[in-house]
């Protein structure tokens, strides 16, 4: 058996450095394509032809991607939910095998790594295809009852390629637990979480990423012990590992991995996402002929995404001088707030900045708002008696009270 093998302090250093560009990279991948992938085709109001007839010529890939609004109630809540996650997962494996847990979390994270992993495939080549000047036809299915369509779907002969070859990775990493493996489908999970996901409004953003450093920095001031418990049982795609020596370590002996949370790339992934919405919306409002081109000024944006570059990078820094990990959250979530802060007071938008609302945020309160109404408008009917028929000899009868007499008596 293999000795311990200890590196010299250049090579831990240079280990280090190497790890960190390593985490980084699979940081800022997914928030950067996450954002440009949630951004929707520009729509003018005020042109509603022009909107029908750009429909149309979307392609089956913008077509499918649809997201899902938070509201700042979602946000207020979410560290709420977070922490029952958290303790019913020290729960079961405090009470359960934790091998038949492992077993279903590998295969619910395996099957949403293989929608995820097939996702950022077509979203990847599709483009390219475009460019070759190719064209895939897509399959519609439609499922229906009594003249009403319940399901729809749209696919291509590229969507059925990207599944397979997902399946045959989940396969693999199923199998192995290869951490190259888990990367993949972690970078491609938080790409799909920040494509699928939308804040509504910057004051939604700011909220959930307050309560998330909340929530770390409670848990890990007062439930430390749970969390470490869960941490190391938990046998899923949640985080991105790189190790810490990867070059000139010796045959058959185990790495150890820097590890980084998809929380820390998916909290702030959404608020730069938002950023980029802003930055669209900006420039959709001076050019109502935007469409789907991706060609305007983000300062917001870019911003954001440098406020969190330097927050992760003073992360890695005190983490390396102090030896003391805290949550990355706490660095990059302030400077990703602070971005917008100073990019909009410096260009005169701070109101137009927290007046903001999504696209979809807006369709989420109007579909709220209707369902308001329509439960105002539902009035409980008053019960009304049946009316009881009598025979026509009881209603000939007069009835006399009790304690009188009748007259003719």
């Amino acid at each position: 058996m293999a000795g311990k093998y200890v590196a010299s302090p250049v090579a831990i250093e240079q280990g280090q450095y190497v790890a960190y560009a390593a985490l980084t990279t699979m940081a800022i991948v997914p928030i950067y394509f996450g954002s440009r992938a949630s951004l929707k085709k520009w729509k003018n109001i005020k042109d509603k032809s022009a909107t029908k007839a750009g429909d149309k010529s979307e392609s089956i890939e913008q077509d499918d991607v649809k997201s899902e609004s938070l509201s700042i109630d979602d946000a207020i809540t979410f560290p709420i939910f977070g922490s029952l996650g958290l303790v019913s997962l020290h729960l079961a494996y405090k009470h359960w095998d934790k091998t038949y847990i492992n077993y279903a979390s590998t295969a619910y994270f395996v099957l949403v790594g293989i929608l995820a992993l097939a996702q950022v495939g077509v979203n990847t080549i599709s483009p390219i295809i475009k460019m070759l000047g190719l064209h895939i036809e897509p399959y519609h299915i439609t499922l229906s009852r009594k003249a009403r369509d319940v399901y729809s779907a749209k696919f291509s002969v590229l969507h059925l390629s990207m599944m397979i070859v997902s399946i045959m990775l989940s396969g693999y990493y199923a199998a192995t637990k290869d951490w190259i493996a888990s990367n993949i489908f972690a970078v491609a999970i938080a790409l799909n979480g920040i494509q699928l996901l939308s804040l509504d409004s910057f004051k939604t953003g700011m909220t959930l990423i307050v309560g998330f450093c909340l929530y770390e920095v409670g848990w890990a001031k007062y439930g430390a012990d749970i969390l470490v418990s869960v941490a190391k049982n938990v046998d899923a795609p949640l985080k991105v590992v790189f190790p810490w020596l990867i070059f000139g370590l010796p045959a058959g002996q185990t790495f150890r991995f820097a590890k980084f949370g998809l929380g820390d790339i998916v909290v702030p992934g959404l608020f730069a996402a938002l950023c980029l919405r802003f930055d669209q919306h900006v420039a959709g409002s001076k050019n109502p002929a935007l469409g789907s081109s991706t060609r305007f000024a983000k300062p917001y944006f870019i911003a954001c995404l440098v406020a969190y570059l330097l927050g992760l990078g003073c992360s890695f820094y005190l983490e390396r001088t102090t030896q003391i990990s805290l949550p990355s959250i706490l660095y990059v979530g302030p400077a990703c707030i602070l971005s917008v802060f100073m990019t909009g007071s410096v260009r005169g938008q701070m109101e137009n900045v927290f007046s903001y609302v999504s696209e979809e945020g807006l369709e989420a309160r109007a579909k709220r708002l209707a369902r308001i109404k329509l439960h105002s408008k539902r009035r409980v009917e008053p019960v009304r008696a049946p009316k009881v028929r009598l025979p026509a000899a009881i209603k000939e009868e007069t009835f006399v009270p009790r304690g009188q007499t009748n007259d003719e008596d």
